[in-house]
């Protein structure tokens, strides 16, 4: 059994965050919380909030036991880009992508044995 948290449209870069989720993957749900906590990055906010809420939904849905969640998949993918210009020098402009990113986090229980 494994419950899911998806994060949708997150301003922050995929490339960026996925540097965060890269240190939790495959991790025990307590140990992950706490590498957050003390991580100094700007995405470790939004993946704890997104891990807590898929240990959540792992405990009302599934009636599984927080303590034995393991975090079996953690993956960013690219959310649709917001396009804005830049002037530039002699009447130029360039563009700055604003890019967002769909954080996905996958817990299950660790098997007892």
């Amino acid at each position: 059994m494994q419950a899911k948290a998806v994060a949708k449209t997150v301003r922050i870069a995929p490339r960026k965050v996925r540097l965060v989720v890269d240190l939790i993957r495959g991790k025990n749900v307590g140990e992950a919380v706490a590498i957050l906590r003390h991580t100094q990055r700007g995405a470790s906010p939004v993946v704890e909030k997104v891990l807590k809420s898929a240990i959540a939904n792992a405990e009302h849905n599934y009636e599984m036991d927080p303590d034995s969640l393991v975090i079996s998949e953690a993956y960013v993918n690219e959310g649709p880009t917001l396009k804005r210009f830049r002037p530039r020098a002699q009447g130029r402009a360039s563009r700055i992508n604003k890019r967002t990113s769909h954080i996905t986090v996958v817990v299950t229980e660790k098997k007892e044995g």
